[in-house]
């Protein structure tokens, strides 16, 4: 056993920590919010995040980086995508190059249009890339927090570094996979929560199982078709981080995404929406990432096109699915012809 950081006390973060711990490391975890530290450590809970679950005596947590750090054979970064860079920085300074580094987060930058393995290696440094761990799959953090079982995958370009990681994390309750496939890794954790939105928009509306079938379907072609141009294994769709992550997403009301777009399928506008949310809603962002680079390498993306339009171009919900629905007739099986 040793000592592992995870930076990030939201409730992925935390549910990851509860893993580590109940596999017998000891855990620090970073908060920058010192009331968040002071009640894990005085009373071991995250009200906000995991009110009901206890954290056990191993499981402590620190509000300097340097000190959560220090020591630890492994650092977890589980922190939303707009603060990557940000937490990277912070975090460069006490980083050694013997610390193996595993994300848990799921989105693309806009503008710059990075994966977050991207943007970690862009701010730790070139020697971090074999050091670098994806951990991606179809999970929700109440669940995991209750050792409910859960199944994930573990991408990197070294196969070693996706070993330790496994190893880190494996137990009765929470199985690991490894997977070479960091791009197609990464793409389809961030894309799936483009249609989770869509799903909960679909649902908001009324629309029933046949109209969320299609989303989903029709969701993970997109998906594929975008990995496919930048080169990921198309066969990684159709895994855990593929198929997987959608059921997982599209269709539970633990899915902040789809909560989010249940209450625009019902009317609500973005902003109200996200304020009520109390919690970063990772589609949205990567719905004008991944609008971004879908035109900027001319792949057709139809639902994340449709989805861009209704957050960022207030179009009406009914009319983004209408607009769907009216496409001019194809052939289902091309995109797999092509992918293969």
């Amino acid at each position: 056993m040793g000592q592992i950081a995870v930076i990030g006390a939201g409730s992925w973060g935390t549910a990851l920590a509860l893993v580590l711990a109940h596999n017998g490391h000891d855990v620090r975890v970073w908060s920058h919010r010192q009331e968040q530290v002071d009640e894990i450590n005085t009373h071991h809970v995250n009200s906000k995040y995991l009110p009901d679950v206890e954290l056990p005596s191993n499981l402590v947590a620190d509000a300097d980086m340097k000190d959560a750090v220090d020591g630890a054979k492994a650092i977890l970064l589980v922190v939303p995508t707009k603060a990557i860079r940000e937490v990277c920085r912070q975090l460069r300074p006490f980083s050694t190059n013997d610390q193996t580094i595993i994300h848990a987060s799921k989105g693309i930058e806009p503008e710059t249009h990075k994966r977050i393995s991207e943007m970690i290696v862009d701010e730790l440094g070139d020697n971090v890339q074999d050091r670098l761990v994806v951990l991606s799959g179809p999970s929700h953090a109440e669940e995991v927090a209750l050792k409910q079982p859960t199944t994930v995958t573990v991408s990197s370009y070294n196969m070693n570094s996706a070993e330790i990681a496994q190893d880190l994390f494996m137990n009765e309750n929470f199985r690991v996979y490894t997977n070479d496939d960091v791009v197609g890794v990464e793409i389809g954790g961030a894309l799936k929560n483009i249609i989770a939105l869509g799903a909960g928009i679909s649902d908001g509306l009324g629309y029933g199982d046949n109209a969320k079938a299609a989303l989903i379907t029709r969701g993970l072609a997109e998906i594929a078709r975008l990995g496919s141009k930048l080169d990921a294994n198309p066969l990684t769709f159709a895994g855990l981080t593929g198929v997987g992550d959608l059921i997982v997403t599209c269709t539970s009301q633990h899915s902040r995404n789809w909560r989010a777009g249940n209450m625009l399928g019902k009317g609500y506008v973005l902003q109200d929406v996200l304020d009520q949310m109390g919690m970063v809603v990772e589609g949205v962002r990567t719905t004008k990432a991944a609008y971004q680079l879908a035109q900027k390498l001319e792949i057709p993306m139809p639902i994340t096109e449709g989805l861009y339009e209704l957050l960022f171009d207030e179009k009406d919900p009914k009319q983004v699915v209408d607009n769907l629905m009216n496409r001019s007739k194809t052939k289902e099986l091309e995109d797999l012809a092509s992918f293969l």
